[in-house]
This record gives structure tokens, C-alpha cells and sequence, in this order.
């Protein structure tokens, strides 16, 4: 590459002076030739500039009045091209512009200065100096072009948007698994449609962003109201975080369209609130607990759910003692009579019995004997310290959920948790409270963590888990997100913020689900949240200029380098319904564009009409206060009936009496 020098410049310089004196000369001569009779009277001829005259009308270039003029304005502007003045930020094109068309217009009406009715002399000095400053005109709004400098210096993108635009997905693409968002997304200065095509949702999603960033309205209902509108629906499982708002929605979209699926499905709601319009579900269902390791993972699930903190003191002696405890009692109820009373009520109330009858009957279970024997020997050796920290603790917990409403939906068999099921496929949608989450998260965590076991088999039909509000359950995901693909179980999980999920969860997991999902849907987030997902997105290709100004010259440079799409700080700004993030794609549909940064559609008056017309979410019966109450009596009654059964048969057992505790 010729670098350039100061011998170039100079030599530049003189060329540019040169095709200038030339245009100077060509105008001047024409005006002498134009104006001769008023040069003559002026004495200002000779037979020498005669003869050169002459000499120059025969090369034609004075054939024609305008003709010179033309040439000497075409010579300036060659030498106006080339020049190069001191660049000034202030300077614009419209002062320039303004120069030249005022300098064009006086250069060429000069002419019909020669034909005002006076005196030949006026008639030349009038012409001479319009065409003169014309020029002069001209020339100085050349030069101020050649000093404005082109720059986005100059506009308004103070904020950087325009670098920051990249190319999305304006293909709909669709398969027998994807949600479609319609989306809205700024290129360069123009905007243009877009769509998010999540084509394969069984490799799991996370929506998160803050309160009000739109992950119900813009993105979750879209998962359920599409999942049940395919032509083969999904079975739906919605967890529903402030209910009936998500489970109004799936209610009546499978109502629109129950008649697509192969097999007679049904709706199922568990509400805690409202139990006229809730089904009764034993989370303890004997059916789905095959071995006592289904215990202890239901034990487990229930005290971390009651216990947040438990969760960053996994391991520790006191927790897994009180573990241990629940498994044994979940265990003995489902081994006692074919699992009869096997539901979290009656474990509860058992765990409430006095340590004498409670030990005796735990006796009685030979599968638990190695799970009790701690507990036994700390009571027959009258360590009851020990044994108050071991136990006290999950009594304490499990007291929380000792209320008759509770008791009367746990006790119940209304339905089986197989949502799933090709003979009979459901749509399951379970219910929070806000003011309530720890206790009714709890329980609803023992039904997700037996439904995820349940649909996460071979031979079943697709299925959506939409979680709104994931971190306030306790379940462990991760194997579902991991190996329910090849099941096609796709998971929807909502979450305001990754840190929120380190809280509830701990680091290890949180990254694991947030590392191990493979599409990512954010809205507003902030902190690490915000900069893990720039960096997820990744860089792009963006101009940059530079502005040097000093007292000799002025002058800009322009680089290109890879920056970060999306940044940090932008994620952090962004509007409700406005999304940031990437989506997977499949071996038979590759996407190109993966990442996105969008407005996306939402049509709010034809959601209002739906919205109007939806039916109510159902009674499923009448209940009144003795119904309920009566169930809760009942359930104290089965395991004061429990007791009484197990001591009078091992009384008159010889073999078993000498089982009985009595201190």
C-alpha cells in the first residue's frame, strides 16, 4: 500500500491551483471577449491581446455566449473535488448548498444584465460583477463542502442503537413441536417483522425478567394457548402462581380444542383457596411409589420445601435425620394395608402420635427397621435431646400443613398425576397463592416431583410443563430437562432472574438449569443476569469513528470491531413485552439467526374478546365447612384406628409384644 506523503500533497496542491487559474483565465477571457466594446472605450486593448483574441475564436471556444462560462464552471468544480480544507464540525451541508445555488443563479442571470437600456461601460461593470461574484459564490460553497465532515458525530444515536441492530429470523418456521412468537425487531433505521420459532421446545426454556417485564402476557400464554391449539395437542401441566389467572386460560383453550386429541382427556385443577372448584389428589398415590426411595425423594421434597434454608445444608446430621424420620412413616403407611392410608394427612398425624406408640408401630415395618433404630435407641436410652433436635424439626414443619383445607385435597383420589397418558391424556393445572407461597408451594412440589417421574417414560404422549414462578416450588428438574427430550416433554420455566433461582435452589443447581436449557427468552433483567445473557448472545461486527480536532486540522477515522449484539446495559432497559435471547434449533431445521432482540406482538383487542368470553373455571362440587371438617376428623380417627388395630394384634402376638415401648 503507497503510503501518502507530503511531496504527494504538494504536487496535489499544485494541480488543484493550476485547473483553478486555468477556470480563471477561460472566465476571463470570455468576459473581455463579451464586453470588448467597454474594454476598448476603457483604452484597455491592444493589437497584441487583439491578435491573441483572435487566435482563440478560432478554436471555437467563444462560438457560443455561455459556452466559456460552462468550461471555467466545470474547470472550478474539477479543482473543488480535490480540495481538502480544515474540516469544522459546525458546518452542514445546507449553508454549502445554499452558497452554490445562490452563485449559480447569479453566474448565469448575469447575462440578461447586458441588455439593460444604458450606457455600454454601465452595462459591463454591472455584468462583470455578477458573473465575478457568481463565481466567487460558487467557489466558496465548494469549499465549505470540502470542510464538512461526514460523521455520526453529527446524528442523534447517542445511545448507539443503530450499530447495535443485527439481521433475526423473519422466516415462520414451523413443526409438529413449535411455539411461534410473532415479533417486531429494528434493522439499520427500519423496523421489520420477525419471528421467535422455538422449533424445538422439548430442549427446555427459561422466561425470565423482572415484575412487569410481560412473561405471562407476551410469552407463557403463548406456550400454553399454542401447545393445546396444535392439530396432535400437547397434555399440559401449568403451574399456576397466581391462580386462576394461567388456569383460566388452559381451561378454556381445552375446552376449544379437547376434541383434537385421539383419547377423552379431562381437566384437572388443584386449588387450595377454593375447594368447590378444585379435584381431590393424594400426592402419596401408592400406585406411583414402588420402593422406599420414592419415600425418601417425597420426604425429602416436602422439608426442603418447608425449610428453604435446608436446602444449603444438605448432608448435614440433623437434616437427614429428619428425612430419614418421614421416610419411615411415608414407607410404613404404604406398606400398612396396600397403602389404604398412605397420603400426607395421615403422615402428619402420625408424626404427631407420643414417641410410644409412634416407635411401636414403626416397629412393626421390618424395610424401615434401619432407617428407626437411631430414633428407637436415643428414646430407650433416654437421649431426648438428641432425639428432639433429630425429630422436632420435621414435626414442627409438617404442623404447617395441619389445616382441614389441606387435608380435605391431599385425602382425596379424584385423579391420577399421568397427565401424559395416551388412554387418558390431561391438561393439570395447579394453583399458588402469593400470600401463601411457602406452605402451598411445599405440597405442590411433592405433585410435581411425582408427576415428573410419571411422564418421563417411554411410549407416552407429548407433553408441555409450564412453571410460572418456578423457584417458589422445590423440585429437582434437571433429569427432566436432561432426558425427557427423547420422551418429548418440553419445559417452560418462568423466573424473574437467575439470582433469584441461586436463593431458592443454591449456585450448583441454578447454573445447572440455567447452563443445561436451550432456549433462553429474557425480558427486563439486570446485575449478573443481564451479563451472562450478553454474553450468551454473543458479539457482532460494529462500526466505530473516532474525532480528532487540534488547532491545524481535523479529521476522523473509522474501525470496525466485534462488540457485544446486546448489551448488559441494554437488557437492563429494556420494555415490557420487549425480549432479548437465542433459541435451538434441530438437525432437520438448522437456524442461522438464533439470536434475537424483538417487541413481541401481542393482538391485545382480540385477547380482550377471548378474554370476555372465557367460561369460568368449573365447580367440580359442593362443599360446605362440615364436609370439610368431618374429613379432618376422619383422618385423626384412621390413625387413632391404626394404633388401637396394630398394639391389640401384637398383644396377642407372643412373637411381636415384645415390640411394645412403654416407658
Amino acid at each position: 500500500m503507497a503510503h501518502q506523503t507530503g511531496e504527494n500533497e504538494q504536487a496535489l496542491r499544485k494541480i488543484l491551483d493550476m485547473t483553478r487559474l486555468i477556470s480563471v483565465v477561460i472566465l476571463v477571457i470570455h468576459v473581455y471577449y463579451a464586453c470588448y466594446t467597454a474594454f476598448k472605450k476603457w483604452e484597455l486593448v491592444s493589437p497584441f491581446s487583439d491578435k491573441i483574441l483572435s487566435n482563440i475564436i478560432k478554436t471555437g471556444l467563444l462560438t457560443d455566449f455561455h459556452k466559456p462560462k460552462f468550461i471555467a464552471l466545470g474547470f472550478l468544480i474539477i479543482s473543488l473535488i480535490g480540495a481538502r480544507g480544515k474540516k469544522d464540525q459546525k458546518l452542514n451541508h445546507k449553508i454549502a448548498f445554499t452558497y452554490i445555488v445562490c452563485g449559480l443563479l447569479i453566474y448565469f442571470i448575469s447575462y440578461f444584465s447586458l441588455y439593460i437600456g444604458t450606457d455600454i461601460t454601465t452595462t459591463a461593470v454591472v455584468y462583470i460583477m455578477l458573473t465575478a461574484v457568481g463565481y466567487l459564490l460558487i467557489l466558496s460553497g465548494g469549499t465549505l463542502l470540502s470542510r464538512i465532515i461526514k460523521s455520526s458525530f453529527n446524528n442523534n444515536d447517542i445511545f448507539n442503537a443503530e450499530a447495535e441492530t443485527f439481521p433475526q429470523e423473519e422466516r415462520l418456521l414451523e413443526n409438529e413441536l413449535s411455539i411461534n412468537l410473532p415479533a417486531r425487531y429494528r434493522l439499520k433505521n427500519k423496523f421489520r417483522d420477525s419471528w421467535i420459532n422455538i422449533i424445538s421446545p422439548v430442549r427446555a426454556t427459561i422466561v425470565s425478567g423482572s415484575p412487569g417485564a410481560g412473561k405471562s402476557a407476551f410469552v407463557i400464554r403463548h406456550f400454553i394457548t399454542q401447545a393445546l391449539a396444535k392439530p396432535d395437542p400437547y397434555t399440559l401441566f401449568v403451574y399456576d402462581f397466581k391462580f386462576p389467572d394461567l388456569s383460566l386460560i388452559a381451561y378454556n383453550h381445552w375446552l376449544k380444542n379437547k376434541h383434537r386429541y385421539k383419547s377423552k382427556s379431562e381437566c384437572i385443577f388443584i386449588n387450595f383457596d377454593d375447594l368447590s372448584r378444585s379435584h381431590r389428589g393424594n400426592v402419596f398415590d401408592p400406585l406411583g411409589m414402588t420402593d422406599i426411595t420414592d419415600a425418601t425423594e417425597s420426604a425429602r421434597t416436602i422439608l426442603l420445601g418447608l425449610n428453604r434454608e435446608w436446602q444449603k445444608k444438605t448432608g448435614e446430621f440433623f437434616v437427614e435425620s429428619a428425612i430419614n424420620f418421614v421416610t419411615a412413616i411415608i414407607w410404613f403407611l404404604r406398606r400398612y394395608q396396600d397403602g389404604l392410608f398412605c397420603t400426607l394427612p395421615h403422615v402428619i398425624e402420625l408424626i404427631q402420635l407420643p414417641y410410644d406408640d409412634l416407635f411401636t408401630l414403626l416397629r412393626t415395618e421390618k424395610e424401615i427397621e434401619v432407617l428407626i433404630n437411631p430414633f428407637v435407641n436415643a428414646y430407650l436410652n433416654d437421649v431426648m435431646e438428641q432425639l428432639e433436635g433429630q425429630i422436632a424439626s420435621a414435626k414442627i414443619a409438617l404442623a404447617r400443613l395441619a389445616s382441614p383445607q389441606l387435608y380435605y385435597v391431599l385425602s382425596g383420589n379424584d385423579f391420577t398425576i399421568d397427565l401424559n397418558n395416551p388412554d387418558n391424556p390431561k391438561v393439570i393445572c395447579m394453583g399458588n397463592n402469593p400470600q401463601k407461597i411457602q406452605t402451598y408451594g411445599a405440597v405442590l412440589s411433592l405433585y410435581v416431583n411425582r408427576m415428573l417421574k410419571v411422564v418421563n417414560q417411554k411410549n407416552k404422549l407429548k407433553s408441555m410443563l409450564v412453571f410460572d414462578e418456578f423457584p417458589t416450588l422445590t423440585t429437582d428438574i434437571i433429569p427432566t430437562i436432561v432426558t425427557g427430550r427423547s420422551n418429548l416433554i418440553s419445559v417452560c420455566l418462568g423466573i424473574q432472574d437467575a439470582s433469584q433461582l441461586r436463593k431458592d435452589y443454591g449456585r450448583e443447581q441454578a447454573d445447572v438449569i440455567t447452563n443445561t436449557v436451550g432456549n433462553i427468552i429474557s425480558g427486563q433483567v439486570t446485575g449478573d443476569s443481564a451479563k451472562q445473557l450478553s454474553e450468551r448472545i454473543g458479539k457482532i461486527m460494529q462500526e466505530r469513528e473516532s474525532l480528532s480536532i487540534n488547532s491545524g486540522d481535523t479529521s476522523i477515522s473509522k474501525s470496525k470491531q466485534l462488540d457485544y449484539a446486546v448489551p448488559a446495559s441494554k437488557i437492563a432497559a429494556l420494555s415490557s413485552g420487549e425480549f432479548v435471547g437465542m433459541v435451538a434449533d434441530t438437525p432437520s431445521q438448522k437456524i442461522e439467526l438464533k439470536a434475537f432482540h424483538c417487541q413481541i406482538q401481542n393482538d391485545f383487542d382480540a385477547i380482550q374478546r377471548e378474554e370476555k368470553a372465557y367460561e369460568e373455571i368449573p365447580v367440580i362440587r359442593k362443599i360446605n365447612s362440615d364436609m370439610i371438617q368431618r374429613n379432618y376428623m376422619q383422618i385423626k380417627q384412621d390413625v387413632q384406628n391404626i394404633i388401637d388395630a396394630e398394639i391389640h394384634r401384637m398383644l396377642n402376638d407372643p412373637s411381636l409384644a415384645h415390640l411394645i415401648i412403654k416407658k
